[in-house]
């Protein structure tokens, strides 16, 4: 009867073993049939992360839900070249059916991993001039998608507004990014066309931020950067730097004044992804091609002000600003 009873628990056992088995390796050719979406993120800081999130969100709406209907494989190269260029290849390897680049640097290498394989480019401010398209309007080839460009006359109007006493601004930010080098281009411009100076000092990686910033923070008014992912990864230092010479920072992007920075007129970083999201959707449903599809911009720009941050310096924000901001 012992002997009995123990084959019938060994049976179960075998039997159920082989029940879970069939079930996961069902599951796992599901997965693996499914189409493939890479998403490639440059590193890890408030803005890139949540223009994934609106990537996400957007794909969810347009019926495209990872481990439903296709397969989401996320990568985050934490800022490493050598990663960017391995995780591509990843992609490529995997045959994905798509693939997204947020930031530059990820778009680049995404670019040069494949010339066939459909690319969407999320936050990436002047696609042409970072060679990842043979024209903005008619991009031409396997890429297209979403440019973070940002409203950098509006900016300067904005810290005219609020430091009308100002005369040197400091620029800064990352000679190590096409995208930032772009912007600081036409922000020294802009500003020099106001009547203000400048004063221009660059970082090429986030170790150098504390002691170029201390310095740049003892020679100016105010500080202004650009969508830097550089910069944005070290804001807590700049600001540190800043605040102790009681000097505000208008950082290009939205979440970068939520981390310490006073104002911008800002691209809502999450309705970039949606952008983003929604261009791959169209692409995966066969209803448009990146060749034919010309780089999107998003239309309006909003007034962030850290209030917070403008008690703490002693800023009075102007009425008339904080009457725009109750309208947007």
């Amino acid at each position: 009867m012992k002997k009995m009873m123990g084959f019938i628990g060994l049976l179960s056992i075998v039997l159920t073993f082989a029940f879970f088995k069939e079930k996961g390796d069902s599951m796992e050719n599901k997965i693996e049939g499914l189409p493939v979406v890479g998403i490639l993120q440059l590193t890890s800081h408030p803005a890139l992360d949540i223009i994934y999130e609106g990537i996400v969100d957007a794909l969810n709406d347009e019926g495209f839900v990872d481990g439903e209907t296709i397969e989401i494989d996320f990568q985050n190269a934490q800022g490493d070249q050598s990663n960017l260029n391995s995780m591509s290849t990843r992609f490529v390897n995997k045959n994905a059916s798509l693939m997204i680049g947020i930031a530059t640097p990820s778009a680049q290498a995404l670019a040069n991993s494949s010339k066939e394989i459909p690319i969407i480019l999320g936050a990436v401010t002047d696609p042409k001039g970072a060679g990842l398209v043979k024209n903005n309007e008619k991009p031409g080839g396997n890429i297209t998608g979403v440019s973070d460009l940002t409203p950098i006359k509006e900016q300067f109007n904005l810290i005219k507004q609020i430091l009308p006493n100002a005369k040197n601004i400091g620029i800064l930010y990352s000679s190590s990014e096409d995208n930032s080098i772009v912007q600081a281009k036409q922000a020294i411009e802009i500003a020099e066309s106001m009547g203000y100076e400048t004063t221009v000092s660059t970082v090429s990686s986030t170790n150098d931020v504390s002691q170029v910033s201390s310095s740049l923070v003892n020679q100016v008014d105010a500080v202004w950067v650009p969508t830097d992912n550089t910069i944005a990864s070290a804001m807590s230092t700049l600001v540190a730097a800043a605040d102790e010479n009681n000097i505000p920072v208008f950082p290009a992007v939205d979440t970068m004044v939520e981390e310490g920075g006073l104002a911008t007129v800002g691209l809502n970083q999450y309705e970039l992804g949606i952008l983003t999201g929604k261009m791959a959707a169209t692409v995966l449903k066969g209803e448009n091609k990146p060749q034919t599809m010309p780089i999107q911009y998003l239309q309006k720009g909003e007034i962030i002000i850290n209030l917070e941050k403008a008690t703490e310096l002693g800023i009075a924000i102007p009425e008339n600003i904080l009457e725009k901001i109750k309208n947007q």
